[in-house]
């Protein structure tokens, strides 16, 4: 036993000396934008612009928090959100905010920072075809990377054990900070199209992505928030509007997070089949691979251990084959197989699945077919999206804003494969639907 005591001591030293993650602030240089051109510059700039000049132009700011949800430095959030600010009070603008998750943080050239990098450029090169197209201003795409610590151990395969410390700290990171930021992000917008003095409908959006632990991060903050949205409850409310969520547009991508923490959002959105107008669009897509194994199985075995001596029961629901009561048919749901799967793994909670585009020649991305049916609600018709087929399970009515996709392995596979060109389109193309002007979708089909 002593000598059992002596090895984890010396373990836990060597860990701790050689073994722990950056604890500290990564972007510590505030008070200027930096010019990003290749792999390398700007290393400790919080604000950056790259492409400028051309239509892949975007801006990358950096927030990052402490593992008690913290932020590092606040004179770093108010750099990017005074600046972001000053941008958004003179022209309309598109925001995009990522949430790393596991193994992951602020570091320079980061795979998660160069990934979003890409999708910012094309986002961009998108927002500019687009107005060409619709005969619009182009909109100033603005980036917004929140890192945290998504590794306290920095030994290669010991730090797979960091998986439920990494939880935990996601949950901590979403509650107590991150639902800070993203409140003041979607305020910088708001306020932005207020300051421009024009009459509405207003043209700046904003969406939020996250991955990983990071999906954590962002559905523990934003859950509550979206539930109260979603009902509306002020005085004078009626119920000629549409379900409101976050910003425009909540994605994530393979979400380390239970399947029950999603179970009141859903029951929400399925009460008694509850139908949709035409102009709903989407407020949350949940894409997961077949192939994260780090959700399937991994996450699994912990909350089983950890909900052993819980109480669950089988909960009575709904799916919905139609809209109205009598669409509705019954099932069964174990709320303890929900409360140790993953979101993106609970199959009675899934509701659409991708596949690779049944003709990858031919396929392209119609704005007004999209806009009409983005969600597949009806087979019959032609396929919507260009880089993939989305198929609907028949689980929910059309039009459902909150989407949870399951991914087929040859789009992506695995836990970290999230930013594969299939893939990515699809999430530009869904960013489209959601973040198009008012105006645009009106004039569609005249």
């Amino acid at each position: 036993m002593t000598r059992i005591l002596i090895f984890l001591t010396v373990l836990s030293s060597i860990i701790i000396t050689t073994g722990c993650s950056n604890n500290s602030i990564y972007r510590d240089t505030f008070n200027k934008e930096c010019e990003y051109v290749k792999e390398g510059d700007c290393a400790r700039n919080a604000r950056q612009v790259a492409n400028p000049h051309s239509d892949r132009e975007y801006r990358l700011g950096f927030i990052e928090y402490d593992d008690q949800g913290q932020l590092r430095d606040p004179q770093q959030q108010g750099s990017v959100i005074d600046g972001y600010l000053d941008i958004a009070s003179k022209e309309d603008v598109l925001m995009l905010v990522f949430v790393h998750g596991w193994h992951h943080n602020a570091s320079p050239e980061g795979t998660n920072i160069q990934g979003f990098r890409k999708m910012l450029a094309s986002v961009s090169e998108s927002e500019a075809r687009y107005a060409r197209k619709q005969g619009r201003d182009r909109r100033t795409v603005l980036g917004a990377y929140i890192g945290w610590r998504g590794e306290s151990v920095d030994i290669e395969y010991l730090n797979t054990v960091t998986f439920w410390d990494r939880k935990n700290t996601a949950h901590e990171v979403g509650h107590q900070g991150v639902s800070s930021a993203l409140l003041k992000l979607e305020e910088m917008i708001n306020v932005g199209n207020a300051m421009q003095h024009q009459p509405p409908p207003y043209s700046s959006r904003m969406v939020v992505i996250g991955h990983s632990f990071g999906g954590a991060v962002v559905f523990g903050s934003l859950q509550k928030i979206m539930l109260d949205r979603f009902i509306d409850s002020r005085r004078d409310k009626n119920y000629a509007g549409q379900a409101k969520g976050f910003g425009d547009m909540v994605v994530l991508m393979n979400p380390a997070f239970e399947a029950m923490r999603f179970t009141p959002l859903l029951e929400l959105s399925q009460e008694k089949c509850r139908g949709y107008f035409q102009g709903q669009l989407p407020r949350l897509a949940i894409l997961t691979s077949e192939t994260d194994y780090a959700t399937k199985h991994a996450f699994p075995a912990g909350r089983f251990f950890s909900t052993f001596f819980e109480s669950h029961k089988t909960m009575a629901r709904h799916e919905c084959q139609g809209t109205g009561s009598a669409n509705m048919k019954s099932v069964d749901i174990s709320q303890g197989k929900a409360d140790y799967s993953a979101v993106g793994h609970f199959e009675p909670y899934l509701t659409h699945r991708i596949n690779p585009a049944k003709d990858k020649d031919t396929a392209t991305f119609n704005l007004q077919q999209a806009y009409q049916d983005w969600s597949a609600s009806d087979p019959s018709k032609a396929d919507i999206f260009s880089s993939v087929t989305l198929e609907n399970k028949g689980r929910t009515t059309a039009r459902n804003p909150y989407m949870n996709i399951q991914v087929d392995e040859e789009l992506m596979d695995g836990h970290n494969d999230i930013w594969r060109d299939e893939i990515a389109q699809f999430v530009r193309e869904l960013i489209t639907v959601s973040t198009t002007p008012e105006e645009v979708y009106q004039n569609l089909g005249q």
